[in-house]
């Protein structure tokens, strides 16, 4: 499982990160659609979502560090392909 530095724009009302609009990975722009599942752990914010092209990640902030991280989850085929934390 491989986490990857990132760039987040997201909602901050009362607290930082509150939720994420969009992200930079790979070079490219994904707008969130639906944040799926979200939970905290101390210092940790994560959030599980998926993209408007229906990719699925899950995007973690870590507090101390000021640093966003993220792992794209590769969902299975039915004829066999990958399991969701993207190993084959």
């Amino acid at each position: 499982m491989e986490h990857n530095p990132v760039q987040v724009i997201c909602y901050s009302g009362h607290t930082y990160a509150e939720r994420p609009k969009s992200f930079l990975w790979e070079g490219t722009e994904h707008r969130v659609k639906k944040v799926e599942k979200e939970w905290q752990e101390p210092g940790e914010r994560h959030f599980r979502i998926r993209t408007e092209d229906d990719r699925l990640f899950e995007l973690c902030y870590y507090e101390d560090s000021d640093c966003w991280l993220a792992t794209e989850w590769l969902l299975k085929s039915a004829k066999g392909g990958r399991d969701e934390k993207g190993s084959p």
